[in-house]
């Protein structure tokens, strides 16, 4: 039996490293591709809604976006990221959108984590990539702030 279980994993082993081979490299450009495609798409998604909305109003679709994703998370945070970034662009104020923030730093300290955490779960919605998000409302807000 355990001669059985070697053999098979012995094919597996050798057989990821065909596929590691000869198809590695292209599905990474195919994903680079995607994911370079997904960027303008959303980018534009972004301006256009930030041409109709405030910055909450930014925050909250790409919150609810994210919120409503199917694809992985880490491609959903992105995607809504580029999002959110670009719909900031374009946005009008929001009274009182920056009032009562942890500052930012570029890495985030214990404080602004929390605070992010915290107001993903007020929100109801899980995950790092709500957090993540979240920071870049911070980050809005500390260059407005210094400019």
């Amino acid at each position: 039996m355990a001669k059985k279980i070697g053999i098979a994993l012995l094919i597996l082993a050798v057989a990821f490293g065909l596929w590691y081979l000869f198809f590695s490299e292209q599905w990474l450009a195919r994903f680079n591709e995607e994911r370079q495609q997904d960027a303008i798409e959303y980018r534009e998604k972004g301006l256009s809604a930030g041409q109709l909305t405030d910055q909450q109003g930014c925050q909250d679709q790409a919150i609810s976006g994210f919120d409503q994703c199917r694809d992985s998370n880490f491609v959903c945070t992105v995607n809504h990221g580029v999002f959110l970034k670009a719909c900031f662009e374009t946005a009008s104020p929001s009274e009182g959108f920056c009032d009562d923030l942890p500052e930012f730093n570029e890495t985030a300290t214990e404080e602004e984590k929390d605070w992010a955490k915290y107001k993903c779960w007020d929100m109801d919605v899980r995950g790092e990539g709500c957090r993540l998000l979240l920071r870049q409302r911070l980050q809005l807000c500390d260059l407005e702030s210094s400019n």
